[in-house]
């Protein structure tokens, strides 16, 4: 299928923020060089939310796209009719703990992601948090959703630019970005951490490592930290196959047995799983200090399930994430 170098576009939409309406369950709002922002707050816990314009774009990576896995194509056009808001950063464990009030994460600190969460369990934030606070009506993002939101009109690796690998752990410009396998112990604070002295390849040398405190990278141009690095994100959906068609508003499998998708790479992940397009997959039940999520606020016109299908998902080891 030929393909438009240009493809990916925000459709014409005018948010309604934009002539000054804030919906009842945000507890501020305003606009700055990324868009349109909105705050919710939980135990003095401030959570920012970006607007995500309805748009279209590439989902998958080209054939010559360096660290590329087979199971990535073949790209093809999606679109998503409905914008939707996004956590600007993963859950952290301050929110997490204000919702929950416990904290599983391995690398405690309130202003880390939360991790050691598996899919049910970022669900079941996702439940308490909306009951919390009526009308939030939060989910997981689709793994559409996620990937767009990442992109964020950007057509490459990363969303700051295609990616040259040095080592396993070493790709130079991944350090404006993410916090991965590379950087990760670079400077690490906290007295526990996982020991890294032995990882071939790095960036920077270090000898422990773990998750870092969100948005101290560079943010995308919606305003959207950690998409890539620092914790695995949790979607919504299982793993459809790609076809190569043009889809809208895709949503992969909802069923038992299947693996769910995380997006985004970790703390401890080798350069080739920092790609905007990589996809991996985990049984819902499964959790590790790897994975987080981060959660989105759709309306149910978003929630087609065009597109569903099956895939073997790939489960990527620890050691090698």
């Amino acid at each position: 299928m030929e393909l438009n170098s240009n493809i990916n576009k925000v459709l014409s939409y005018r948010h309604p923020l934009t002539h000054g309406h804030s919906p009842e369950w945000a507890s501020g709002w305003g606009q700055d060089r990324f868009g349109v922002w909105i705050e919710i707050c939980m135990a003095d816990v401030v959570q920012k939310l970006r607007w995500v314009p309805p748009g279209q774009f590439l989902m998958g990576s080209p054939q010559n796209e360096a660290g590329r896995w087979e199971g990535e194509g073949p790209q093809h056009l999606v679109t998503l009719s409905q914008g939707y808001w996004l956590f600007d950063t993963p859950v952290i464990q301050a929110l997490w703990q204000a919702v929950m009030g416990e904290n599983p994460s391995e690398f405690q600190s309130p202003q880390r992601p939360v991790e050691n969460v598996s899919w049910y369990d970022a669900n079941a934030f996702i439940k308490r948090i909306n009951e919390k606070i009526p009308g939030l009506n939060l989910s997981l993002p689709t793994e559409a959703q996620w990937e767009y939101a990442c992109r964020a009109t950007t057509e490459m690796a990363t969303y700051l630019g295609e990616l040259e690998i040095v080592g396993e752990r070493y790709a130079p410009l991944l350090d404006d970005v993410a916090w991965y396998g590379g950087n990760s112990g670079h400077g690490y604070e906290l007295e526990h951490g996982f020991d890294s002295s032995d990882w071939p390849d790095k960036q920077y040398e270090h000898n422990k490592a773990g998750t870092r405190e969100v948005a101290q990278k560079l943010a995308n141009s919606w305003g959207l930290y950690d998409m890539l690095g620092n914790v695995w994100e949790w979607c919504r959906d299982g793993m459809r196959d790609y076809q190569g068609q043009a889809e809208q508003d895709p949503v992969g499998p909802n069923e038992d047995g299947i693996h769910y998708v995380v997006r985004g790479g970790s703390w401890l992940s080798r350069v080739r799983f920092l790609r905007v397009a990589y996809r991996g997959g985990y049984l819902p039940g499964s959790s590790g200090d790897i994975i987080g999520f981060r959660c989105a606020r759709v309306q149910e016109s978003t929630e087609s399930r065009n597109g569903q299908g099956s895939a073997a998902a790939r489960r990527p080891e620890r050691g090698e994430i």
